[in-house]
């Protein structure tokens, strides 16, 4: 046994202790613009600057800005006029709105949602169930229905989801040669941008979004042009509409909302219209077998317990599940990246 030194506050415990409240700065960065400001600016800029531009106190700005720094998300030069503040590489890319790949929306999204419901992580643990009621006064019964409350918070929702594929889509997408299926059903596909990307890889498919008739027309108002022809729509609930014949059918981050039971009931149904020889795509994020990590994985099996009625699975148990839906040849990719993909043929 160690001596008790070893033992005496571990900086494991600080580093989880803090994990918090090093997440709510940089989210905290993001809603007030810093990032954005700065990389408007073209040049670094005194807190004072900063904190004028944006509406905020000198003495708030100044700390939040030095624990940005201190996160490597900002970078800060002392010069005679005083301490003149700069983005970082990873903040233009991922941080600021303008930037193709950035996080801006899904950080809001946790900052603003999620943060809220995982107040009542406990009560969920106790309970076993999603925490919507306590968070937002709303039934827990149906986890979309409360997801979705409104338009801002389902505008919200989609942003984010759309930006967590700006960086993950193509590893996703590229797992498997998806280039022999022309006519692809992305069921749930909300904002549209992994259908996009998928066009972009595929140029010779066609992607069709099956969603809510309230999810399509806020993604034909917000995400998805006219002009992109190879993408189409199709309005329903597809655990209680019909799904149309497809020869490929992308279901991601679906299955993880869910129980084992619905799995099968939705997998069933689209195993019975999918061409023959033709497959689904499953996208999630794949614990490993011993259930020991990734902890990206178990974190995000955490907040279906928070915020759904699902949870992540090991690539062997969304495999029995494609079995028990009439699949076989069964193919699983681990991307090393965010998401997985488990590839089935019908």
């Amino acid at each position: 046994m160690g001596s008790t030194e070893d033992l005496d506050y571990p900086q494991i415990i600080v580093q989880y202790s803090n994990g918090f409240l090093i997440s709510k700065v940089m989210f905290t960065a993001c809603e007030l613009g810093v990032f954005d400001l700065l990389l408007e600016s073209g040049k670094p800029l005194s807190s004072d600057a900063i904190a004028a531009h944006l509406g905020a106190s000198t003495i708030g700005m100044k700390r939040l800005l030095d624990a940005c720094v201190g996160l490597k998300l900002l970078a800060v030069e002392i010069t005679q006029e005083g301490a003149l503040y700069r983005n970082t590489g990873i903040s233009n890319v991922y941080l600021t709105k303008s930037s193709p790949k950035s996080q801006y929306h899904i950080m809001m999204y946790y900052s603003n949602t999620v943060y809220l419901c995982w107040q009542y992580l406990a009560d969920a643990v106790r309970e076993g169930r999603n925490q919507y009621e306590r968070a937002f006064g709303v039934s827990s019964k149906d986890p979309f229905g409360a997801m979705y409350r409104s338009d801002e918070e389902m505008l919200k929702f989609m942003a984010g989801q759309n930006s967590v594929w700006s960086i993950c889509g193509r590893d996703v997408l590229v797992a498997f040669d998806l280039s022999s299926f022309t006519q692809i059903y992305d069921l749930g596909g909300g904002g549209g941008a992994l259908a996009q990307e998928c066009v972009s890889l595929y140029p010779h498919s066609t992607v069709t979004i099956y969603d809510l008739p309230k999810v399509v027309r806020v993604a034909k108002e917000q995400f998805v042009s006219p002009e992109e022809r190879q993408i189409a729509f199709h309005e329903g609930d597809f655990f209680n509409d019909s799904i149309p014949e497809a020869e490929l059918y992308i279901l991601s981050k679906i299955l993880h909302d869910w129980d084992d039971d619905k799995c099968i009931q939705l997998l069933a149904k689209v195993y019975k219209a999918c061409k023959p020889g033709g497959g689904v795509l499953l996208v999630e994020s794949l614990l490993n077998e011993d259930r020991s990590g990734p902890v990206e994985t178990q974190l995000y099996s955490m907040n279906m317990l928070v915020q759904t009625e699902g949870k992540e699975r090991t690539a062997a148990e969304y495999s029995k599940l494609l079995e028990a839906a009439g699949f076989g040849v069964i193919q699983v990719k681990r991307t090393g990246k965010l998401y997985d993909a488990v590839l089935g043929r019908k």
